[in-house]
């Protein structure tokens, strides 16, 4: 089994920043043909780390520090007024958690909502290899998170567990059903399930103060940020109340 003192890398060449426009971005990667079981992934996130399938990286940009790692302290979590809105809205649903593997089930839900929310993005189109190479394939012990109202499956979260904690991976929903604000509520059930299992922390990946699709992750609070190699509290924006 490898460890941190054994593990090799590489770095990508420049490619099109994915996130910032006029931006060129590269990733570094932890050698694929490394073994790393959960503890070593749980070091490897607690640096800054996040897992792909099977491949765990960061960014590695030589002019650019945009991308911040952040993770939330789930014991010190309240949520604020809108938070508390997303849970009423949803008190109709059910969560269950289901081994992470293919279906078809899985994969029309992942269909429609690439199709219909990142119709811009890279990961367009899907394609049933990229929904098992991109989620399924990778994690020693990953888990599938199903929000289902009745018998519909609705939303589908990955969930990584790592030895101090969660990761939330990647989460899809039904496209029609957006005024849940189900991003919000993966979230919000995934801190209390880190409660429940007496853990710390839920990372939530990396955060771009100029990246309006990732603002979403500064409002769950206490957050902390990885920076410059150490995990520190971000404060408050000015202006904001925390138990709003």
């Amino acid at each position: 089994m490898s460890s941190l003192k054994t593990l090799v890398f590489f770095a990508t060449p420049a490619h099109e920043c994915s996130y910032l426009d006029d931006r060129d971005a590269t990733t570094m990667f932890v050698d694929p043909r490394a073994k790393v079981d959960k503890r070593l992934y749980s070091q490897l996130t607690a640096l800054g780390f996040r897992r792909s399938g099977s491949h765990y990286y960061r960014p590695h940009c030589e002019h650019c520090n945009a991308c911040i790692p952040v993770r939330l302290n789930v014991q010190e979590f309240s949520p604020d007024r809108s938070q508390r809105r997303v849970q009423r809205r949803n008190n109709d649903l059910t969560f269950h958690y289901a081994p992470a593997r293919f279906s078809e089930t899985y994969y029309d839900l992942y269909a429609r909502y690439i199709e219909q929310r990142h119709a811009d993005g890279d990961m367009y189109p899907p394609s049933r290899e990229q929904f098992a190479s991109f989620l399924v394939e990778g994690a020693t012990e990953s888990y599938f998170l199903e929000m289902r109202k009745g018998n519909d499956l609705i939303g589908l979260a990955v969930v990584d567990a790592l030895d101090d904690g969660l990761s939330a991976i990647y989460t899809v929903f039904e496209p029609r059903e957006v005024s849940r604000s189900l991003g919000t509520m993966a979230v919000l059930w995934q801190i209390d399930e880190a409660r429940r299992q007496n853990l710390p922390y839920l990372y939530l990946g990396y955060w771009i103060s100029e990246c309006r699709k990732m603002n979403y992750k500064t409002r769950f609070r206490p957050i902390e940020a990885l920076l410059n190699g150490h995990w520190q509290r971000l404060p408050v924006p000015s202006g904001t109340n925390s138990s709003d």
